[in-house]
């Protein structure tokens, strides 16, 4: 997914954790995808807190009626330095590469491409979509011994599923317990998908090492005694050998954690940088159709990039 804001903002991160358990709750912003598109809440990067481990940008959409309307349209656009994460809660989008992947995704099933040193890509509605579209789009930052890698994309249809009574965890990345994905990710890192029946609760491992968020898709529920609703990210910090979750009706949670990322990131737009200056030649290398991107099959049109700032992309601490 694209970050289509027409001046976005520069975000600078370290490895500025909380060292202790937390909770720390952060509002979410409304931004548009495109003029003839959806709406989305933005959680990461966030004013107070921009990062969750390599977690590095997360947007949660819907639940939204795609019946009789453009549903999802985000045409070609570049990436460099992440690896991105689609996760479907209900609905279907059909996801295009310059590596030649075309890739219907539907719930449960992760996609994960690895932008590496430059890939474009496309995600859109299929012709015939469910009528409800609800999901997260999240950006995965590579370390600086990994950012270069060739671009790729795989899928995973078949992820380890956990169940505990009324508890159903599945597995996106990383491991939980004994049950690990078999994703190839850059980082230490953890992400999951909770599905609580009501009246259920569960405790979860947490490696101490890492921080953890929570995100609550569909429902309600309780992360650590803190009561959740659909919204708001919940930042639990870092020192956690283990999260209760309880819910009184049927609640979908997102669990996101890794190691706290050691290194400074410059994001601006769809590019996870080091400095300003590679910012500005990734920028005209889009612009002027470079190579390094390719191009995305039976898609003629490229989302332009904004322009760039004025002045040069500053440092940001990576929690106020």
């Amino acid at each position: 997914m694209s970050d289509m804001q027409v001046r976005p903002q520069e975000t600078v991160c370290n490895a500025t954790a909380t060292a202790d358990p937390v909770h720390e709750v952060l509002e979410p912003r409304e931004v548009q995808l495109g003029p003839r598109t959806i709406m989305v809440d933005r959680l990461l990067p966030h004013r107070d807190r921009r990062m969750i481990g390599a977690w590095c940008f997360l947007d949660s959409y819907g639940p939204l009626s795609v019946r009789g309307g453009p549903g999802m349209r985000v045409p070609p656009h570049p990436h460099i330095g992440l690896q991105t994460v689609t996760w479907l809660v209900s609905g279907e989008v059909l996801h295009a590469d310059s590596v030649g992947s075309r890739q219907l995704v539907r719930p449960g099933e992760l996609s994960l491409m690895t932008a590496g040193r430059g890939i474009a890509h496309a995600e859109e509605s299929p012709a015939a979509p469910p009528p409800e579209l609800h999901g997260v789009q999240l950006w995965v930052a590579l370390p600086n011994e990994s950012r270069d890698v060739p671009p790729s994309f795989s899928h995973h249809a078949d992820l380890p599923v956990v169940r505990d009574g009324g508890a159903e965890i599945t597995v996106i990345v990383g491991s939980v317990g004994d049950a690990r994905s078999t994703a190839r990710m850059f980082s230490p890192i953890v992400g999951a998908q909770i599905d609580l029946a009501a009246g259920a609760s569960v405790r979860l491992p947490l490696d101490p090492a890492f921080e953890h968020g929570a995100l609550v898709l569909r429902g309600s529920s309780t992360v650590d005694g803190e009561g959740l609703v659909a919204g708001p990210l919940l930042y639990l910090g870092t020192g956690r050998t283990e999260v209760e979750l309880a819910a009184d009706e049927p609640a979908v949670v997102l669990l996101l954690g890794g190691e706290p990322f050691a290194e400074e990131l410059v994001m601006w737009w769809n590019f996870v940088a080091r400095d300003h200056d590679e910012i500005v030649r990734v920028h005209e290398e889009w612009e002027r159709g470079d190579e390094r991107f390719g191009d995305v099959p039976d898609h003629d049109e490229r989302l332009p990039a904004p322009p760039l700032p004025t002045t040069r992309l500053r440092a940001r601490p990576r929690a106020r």
